[in-house]
């Protein structure tokens, strides 16, 4: 049994898998087991990486199951202590995977790690330092589209990771349960370190840890599909993980903020997905209200891990950095 297990969900992404795997091939930490979840691929994934790289297990799926889906299939295909998920469409440097080892080795409380997330095509600017979310629901990349200055060399605490390079501690999935594979795909990383937060888990995030991410490589071309998921469950994620009675006062400015980024999105874009996807979310809302956990009761008070609430004008600051079709 490997310590860690490296998952990663695949659709028709042969042609980023050998920068992805060779990266991977080239980690000072060896004890590892890396399984790639094939989504129904066309472009012959599955049988390119059993012959080019015959120690990756490999799952293959006859249809696309999603994200979420896929990468719970990884999991419960394995029996280390950590899991991994990792974007196809990355390249983690050398040290990547033994600095996020090292930190959740430290702390048993820690049930999550968050990468350094860099541009592939701008390496000088970050991605993803793991995720922020405010007191209106709104998450969003931690230091997306600063410049990477190198501030800061000692892991710190954030609410979660982006699941594109995360760390996962087994015990805590245990715990709280998997990725919601109702999700499909977006939003299902919040929705997995909410849940942990909740329980009482912490993330941290580990500088030293880098990876560089061709954004959206896989899910451009469908990108109207990716604003009416986007749309559909960030509904779903406040049904389910929203702590009500702590925030109330918060209650209303939730609904206008989520409002005003509709209206954005159709003033701005004519784009209709995002509010197609709330109407298909709320149409449903009662079966992921259905799912909400109750919180550890002696953290029921705690929300340290909300940000404070900006104006509107500011929170679209939060994603200039990427192209319209990966803003919320």
């Amino acid at each position: 049994m490997s310590l860690v297990t490296v998952v990663i969900p695949t659709w028709n992404g042969r042609r980023l898998l050998d920068p992805c795997l060779a990266g991977l091939g080239a980690q000072t930490w060896r004890d590892i087991t890396i399984v790639i979840v094939d989504n129904g691929s066309t472009d012959g994934t599955a049988s390119w990486v059993q012959e080019r790289y015959p120690d990756v297990q490999v799952i293959a799926n006859d249809r696309n199951l999603g994200f979420a889906a896929a990468v719970n299939q990884g999991i419960r295909a394995s029996d280390s202590r950590y899991v991994v998920t990792l974007n196809n469409d990355t390249e983690p440097e050398p040290g990547w995977l033994a600095a996020l080892v090292a930190t959740a080795e430290r702390d048993p409380t820690v049930g999550m790690c968050a990468s350094k997330m860099l541009f592939a095509d701008r390496p000088g600017v970050i991605n993803s330092t793991g995720i922020y979310l405010d007191r209106t629901g709104i998450a969003w990349d931690r230091r997306g589209g600063e410049l990477d200055d190198e501030r800061g060399t000692e892991p710190v605490e954030v609410f979660g990771p982006c699941g594109g390079a995360a760390l996962y501690r087994r015990t805590m999935l245990d715990e709280v349960g998997l990725f919601e594979e109702d999700f499909f795909a977006y939003l299902e990383d919040v929705d997995l370190a909410w849940r942990a937060r909740l329980a009482g888990w912490r993330c941290l995030y580990v500088p030293a840890a880098r990876v560089l991410h061709h954004h959206s490589a896989t899910s451009v071309e469908g990108s109207s599909f990716k604003r009416y998921l986007l749309g559909r469950n960030k509904v779903w994620l406040i049904a389910k993980n929203y702590p009500f009675a702590p925030l109330w006062p918060y209650v209303p400015l939730l609904f206008l903020y989520d409002l005003a980024a509709v209206l954005y999105a159709l003033a701005a874009r004519h784009d209709t997905y995002a509010l197609r996807g709330r109407l298909a979310g709320l149409a449903s809302v009662g079966r992921m209200w259905r799912k909400r956990r109750r919180p550890n009761p002696a953290l029921r008070s705690d929300l340290g891990y909300l940000n404070p609430l900006e104006p509107p004008w500011r929170v679209r600051r939060r994603y200039t950095h990427l192209t319209p079709v990966d803003r919320q």
